[in-house]
This record gives C-alpha cells, structure tokens and sequence, in this order.
C-alpha cells in the first residue's frame, strides 16, 4: 500500500473517536450504530454488549461497513473512511488488555463510568478489507480505494 494513503488513513482515523458501525441483520436489513473505537494501525477495536443486537449480528455473519467522519458546512472540506471489514472477538488475554488500555487513553472522561464485567461484554477487532479514503478535496465524490492484503 502506497505511503502517503497509508498515513492519510492512520491521520484520519487517529483524528476521530466515533464510527458508524453497520451489521447484517437476520432477516437481510443492515443494522448502523454509532461507536467510540481505538485502533492499532489499521487494526480497529471496539467495545459491545454480550446482549446487543451488534454482538448477535456478528456472530452470524462477520461482514461489517465502517464510517469515520466529520460534519462539515462546506461540502468540499468533506474526508473520511468508508471500510469493508471482518469483525471477530478477541479472545487472547493481553490483547483484551492492551484495547481495553487504549480504550482509556482515548476516552479517559469514560473513567468515572462503571466498566461492564468481562461476561458482559466482549472486545471485538476489526480488520480491513478494503478501504475507501474520501477527500472531497480533490473533487466532488473522490475517493481513493485501497485494498488490504
């Protein structure tokens, strides 16, 4: 992957603490919800609910579509991330641990909250597929496609 594309996705996504989330519904309808996230490189994690549609969704089908953005008034300002994605729970240990770290540095007025017991909530990483970088910028609807491995 070229350099410069790289360090725009790693730029916007270390610019940005929320994401669209979509995930495929049973009967066919994609389900989008709005979360924070923390990412290593291009390796995206975030935090779900044992008992959330989210959680019920990905464990039948793995497939996800990421947004990362930001609100503009001008529609040419508009840049972002548009991923295709597979999610799976983490299960390793310190892996669960390292995201759960960064997780608090990313988000530390979140430390006042109760954190959920770990039977309650399951750390998932997300990896790219195929990256769509929009910088409207260079063009009305521009975006340049990146595909990962």
């Amino acid at each position: 992957m070229d350099e410069t594309i790289t360090a725009k996705i790693l730029e916007l996504l270390d610019q940005h603490r929320l994401m669209s989330v979509a995930t495929n519904r049973p009967d066919g309808w994609p389900q989008a919800t709005t979360m924070g996230y923390v990412n290593d490189g291009l390796t995206i994690f975030f935090l779900c609910s044992l008992q959330s549609q989210k959680a019920a969704n990905l464990g039948r089908d793995n497939r996800v579509s990421l947004t990362i953005d930001h609100d503009t008034s001008d529609p040419m300002a508009i840049t972002g991330l548009s991923i295709a994605a597979h999610a799976g729970p983490v299960t390793d240990v310190a892996e669960i641990a390292k995201a759960i770290t960064m997780l608090g540095q990313r988000y530390p007025e979140y430390a006042t909250f109760p954190m959920p017991k770990s039977e309650e909530m399951r750390v998932f990483r997300v990896v790219p597929m195929v990256i769509s970088v929009l910088d409207y910028s260079k063009g009305f609807g521009h975006a340049d496609l990146v595909t990962i491995r």
